[in-house]
């Protein structure tokens, strides 16, 4: 390990009154935003922080007037190893990277997927990534989920966005294709947290975490509808699991919405475009933040990739009613 690279983080803090009640991990994670939770638990746990010169549990509530002290070692955030890639990066200065992932692409790595990922073509493209909490990665998309994702070049642009995505102010707009026929725009507002019994999935469950997720119209199909999504809230599958709970699965998801069963009356042509489109009919159309260091909002939108172009034109060609306006799809901004 370079010890030139590791981060030391050496701080005092008084609790106001107004944060009694409080507990330590989330007064700190207030403080710190640019550190996960858990993280922040792995610094209380390693007596990295202290409440009045004692060691403290996470789920300790604070009284007010308090003096917590920190003293931790970051190590570099990132290890993986750069790997050279044909990045579609949409814009560029000394701030952020806005980049247009295609579907098929993961975000960082995981069990099973050690490279290959965005966060490995990051770190390629910009060393400096690395000094950065997930390499300035402050949202994500499903790896066959294509389009627009904002990423930090800096500490400051790290904090200030993910600041942003907290308060919900980074607007983030998603076109998608759904089975069946939908008449009207619509808000879901239904909790999200992990299926009961299928560990990896998540599902709309009671105490799970709010989560919020607008729709409106864009055209219309005989047996599908192309809809403009709009977030709240960025929980995990967000839109794959509401438009599954209300019984309009993304067309092509594997996970949520039976993609190998489709509707009998479906032209024979169609039948097998639909069973054989490799992903979930889902794109990051439009992206809208404030910049974090012009403070003024910023707005970007992507093309629709050419699998959902081509989706949409034997849609047209299969399963067209003639309704809806086509010229939605491309004048439409998000706004912050």
């Amino acid at each position: 390990m370079n010890q030139q690279n590791i981060q030391i983080i050496k701080q005092n803090l008084t609790v106001n009154p107004d944060d009694a009640g409080v507990r330590v991990d989330q007064f700190v994670a207030k403080k710190f935003p640019q550190y996960s939770r858990g993280t922040i638990q792995k610094w209380i746990a390693s007596n990295g922080v202290l409440i009045n010169s004692k060691t403290c549990k996470a789920k300790q509530k604070l009284k007010g007037f308090e003096n917590i002290t920190l003293n931790v070692s970051i190590e570099p955030a990132i290890e993986d190893m750069p790997q050279k890639m044909d990045l579609n990066i949409v814009f560029e200065d000394s701030e952020i990277i806005v980049i247009n992932k295609p579907a098929g692409l993961l975000v960082h790595p995981g069990a099973g997927n050690p490279d290959n990922t965005l966060l490995n073509g990051l770190l390629a493209h910009n060393h400096t990534q690395s000094l950065l909490p997930r390499a300035g990665i402050v949202h994500r998309l499903d790896k066959m989920t294509s389009g627009l994702m904002v990423v930090a070049k800096t500490n400051a642009a790290y904090k200030s966005l993910v600041v942003q995505l907290k308060k919900h102010t980074v607007a983030r707009d998603y076109y998608a294709i759904v089975k069946g026929y939908l008449t009207s725009k619509n808000i879901i507002d239904q909790p999200i947290g992990r299926h009961k019994t299928q560990r990896t999935k998540m599902a709309v469950v009671i105490n799970g975490k709010r989560a919020v997720t607008h729709f409106d119209i864009l055209e219309n199909f005989k047996h599908y509808t192309a809809i403009r999504v709009s977030l709240e809230t960025g929980r995990t599958h967000q839109i794959r699991v509401h438009m599954h709970y209300v019984n309009h699965q993304l067309l092509g998801d594997p996970v949520y919405g039976n993609h190998l069963r489709v509707e009998p009356d479906l032209e024979p042509g169609l039948k097998e475009i639909i069973r054989e489109f490799p992903r979930q009919a889902l794109h990051a159309r439009c992206l809208a933040f404030i910049h974090p260091k012009s403070d003024k909002t910023i707005n970007f939108k992507c093309k629709l990739p050419e699998d959902l172009t081509a989706l949409i034109a034997e849609l047209r060609d299969f399963d067209s009613i003639n309704e809806g306006n086509n010229d939605s799809w491309d004048v439409y901004y998000p706004e912050v």
